[in-house]
């Protein structure tokens, strides 16, 4: 069965995540970068998951797990290792039609996280729908080695050059086929060896000139 690939806006959105352990912890470091609105229930959390959980974007709820705590959410990730709880957790989420992930679990799971590959705003996402997880951080190794700081500094380039391209040519054809010439390898490397200011200057003309 096919799966639909989306970058999903977790900015304010509730999120719950189940379960106090290492695997709740590193589920929740991402969340909190993707600036989710979090809430943990555990009813036990080692110390150094609860350090992490400071601030006004997190609620920690120790208690044992009720469906109560799930309302209104965006996410569920069922980080415990109690397989039945896990199962009432989805469970839960199918009548709530809550989106669930039940790690390391993949017939109980809605969506799968990716490995990624963060360079600024360029991210890559890396998944094997649930079949090998370790296969995933595999390619993504071999990708971050291609991919440097380099091309996410690039990316913000593109952003503005993009941005003066959309105000200042009417044509979307020519619009695409300016775009398609900055964005191209040729660009990428004329930049790494010219530096951002140079590259602007280029990048202007090009448009100015409408160079495809």
């Amino acid at each position: 069965m096919g799966r639909y690939a989306i970058f999903l806006k977790l900015q304010g959105r509730r999120v719950v995540v189940v379960g106090g352990g290492k695997v709740a912890r590193r589920k929740t470091e991402s969340l909190l970068e993707a600036g989710a609105r979090l809430v943990i229930v555990a009813d036990r959390i080692d110390s150094m998951f609860e350090s992490l959980c400071q601030g006004e974007n997190v609620e920690i709820i120790k208690s044992k797990y009720s469906k109560d705590y799930l309302n209104c959410s965006a996410l569920v990730i069922a980080a415990t290792n109690d397989h039945q709880l896990n199962q009432q957790i989805y469970k839960d989420c199918q009548q709530l039609e809550i989106l669930c992930n039940v790690v390391d679990e993949p017939q109980l799971c809605d969506f799968y996280v990716p490995a990624m590959v963060k360079r600024g705003d360029l991210q890559i996402a890396i998944g094997t729908a649930g079949s090998c997880p370790a296969y995933s951080g595999h390619i993504r190794k071999i990708i971050e080695e291609v991919i440097t700081e380099e091309h996410g500094q690039f990316l913000d380039q593109l952003k503005c050059a993009r941005q003066r391209v959309i105000e200042k040519i009417d044509d979307a054809d020519l619009r695409k086929a300016l775009l398609g010439k900055l964005v191209s390898e040729e660009s990428f490397e004329y930049y790494k060896q010219n530096g951002s200011t140079e590259w602007n200057s280029r990048a202007d003309q090009i448009i100015k000139d409408k160079q495809v």
